[in-house]
Parts: C-alpha cells; structure tokens; sequence
C-alpha cells in the first residue's frame, strides 16, 4: 500500500511540473483530446496500464 501512495504522489507531481512548466500547451493538449475517439483513448488506457503494471512487477520481483 506505501509503493501505491508513493506512486499516486509521483503522478501528481509530474502532472503538477507539466501544468506548472507547460500551461498553455497543457491547455492545448486537453483541447485535441476531444478529437480523439472513445476507441484510441481507451486502447491507449489499456496499453498504459499493462505497461504499467509490467513495471510495478518487475521492479518488485527484482529488488
């Protein structure tokens, strides 16, 4: 549950940096967003998340 809480806080600061370093383009970006179709968004989630969890696993299987 710690490695959760850490990473939910990672996520925030990198989101934060971004929206803080990058407005304008961030505003940009979630504008185009709109353009993309509900099938992209949700193939991207999902390649996202196995991604993710590929890294979660073998950083706790390595160390």
């Amino acid at each position: 549950m710690r490695e959760l809480v850490i990473a939910f806080g990672l996520f925030l600061f990198i989101e934060g940096i971004l929206y803080a370093l990058f407005p304008s383009k961030m505003k940009s970006m979630l504008k185009k967003l709109d353009l993309v179709k509900d099938n992209q968004l949700r193939f991207g989630g999902l390649i996202f998340t196995i991604l993710g969890f590929v890294i979660v696993y073998y950083m706790k299987n390595k160390i």
